[in-house]
């Protein structure tokens, strides 16, 4: 018989591949083509959908992973930081041939540059999963428009989750009408600020913010130094930057998502999610990768006065 806390294991569903990063950060300059130059410090970090799941977790959720792995080092180096952070495996796949993705990371203080590389692996189709696991949540790193999109965002409407989705750094833009389509299954969309005025093509962020709040229920724009923008029911919010002292971009926008999935798990409304969201991005910058991610009194110390304390999920 399944008990309460099963339930709440699989509270988070993650669909994505994950990353292993070759983090070079504190480089004093950009890398130049034909030039070299020496990094204060190196990290081989699991990064890409593994940070949205290890950072969910670390906030207290239960989280299912659907993610592919082979008999290559990036893999197994992954899928040891997976098992030492307790992450669920039931949604693991396991292959007899490398599955090989990484990124190489070019930390300078004000930018990144990164290089990735991904062995080719038909990911697990969403909607057996969805309908076996019923979470309350599903999460997708990157902007999608397939059809085995769409058919996963609709099960995942008809078992009661919420569909949210990053950008990702995707080449497309609203003109394409299957973008379009795409987002308007999606509950929560999370692009920065340069992924949202590409994919609107507007002039000002203002307008694509304006664009964008319009087609799905929940927008979150990711500003850097600029802070975080948030369009709900018409109505916007905005949080200014939390100030820290960068080391590495690299995980901070996923870690910037788990915060307010986090917040909208726990009940909190809109600014806090948003407060929650900019507390979890910034200190993720404060270490190599997704290293630094917070856990769950580690972020209620870093809200501001008078926000909620933790509270124990819904379902728990």
């Amino acid at each position: 018989m399944e008990t309460d806390g099963d339930a709440h294991h699989g509270e988070v569903m993650v669909a994505g591949a994950y990353f292993a990063d070759l983090v070079f950060h504190g480089l004093p300059r950009s890398v130049r083509p034909g030039g070299e130059v020496f990094a204060e410090g190196f990290a081989l970090v699991p990064g890409g959908a593994y940070t949205l799941a290890m950072a969910m977790h670390r906030l207290g959720h239960g989280v299912l992973w659907s993610a592919d792995f082979g008999t290559d080092l990036f893999s197994g180096e992954v899928l040891s930081a997976a098992r030492a952070e307790g992450l669920d495996e039931r949604a693991f796949r396991h292959h007899p041939f490398p599955v090989r993705s990484l990124t190489v990371a070019l930390s300078s203080p004000d930018d990144r540059a990164m290089v990735s590389y991904q062995d080719p692996v038909a990911p697990e189709p969403l909607v057996p999963l969805l309908n076996r696991h019923r979470p309350r949540v599903l999460m997708l790193p990157q902007l999608r428009w397939d059809s085995e999109l769409v058919a996963a965002a609709r099960a995942a409407r008809e078992v009661g989750a919420l569909v949210v989705m990053d950008c990702h750094d995707t080449p497309a833009t609203l003109d394409v009408a299957a973008v379009r389509r795409a987002l308007a299954q999606v509950d929560v969309f999370t692009p920065n600020a340069a992924e949202a005025m590409r994919l609107t093509g507007a002039g000002e962020l203002d307008d694509a913010i304006a664009e964008l709040g319009a087609l799905v229920p929940t927008l979150v724009v990711k500003r850097g130094t600029e802070g975080a923008t948030a369009v709900q029911d018409g109505t916007r919010h905005d949080v200014p930057a939390v100030p820290v002292r960068a080391v590495d971009t690299t995980a901070a926008g996923d870690c910037f998502n788990a915060g307010f999935v986090h917040g909208l798990l726990t009940g909190w409304d809109v600014p806090v999610c948003l407060a929650a969201a900019a507390a979890c991005g910034a200190a993720a910058t404060t270490g190599p990768g997704s290293s630094a991610a917070l856990r769950a009194e580690d972020l209620h110390r870093r809200l501001p006065a008078g926000s909620p304390g933790p509270t124990a999920p819904a379902d728990e």
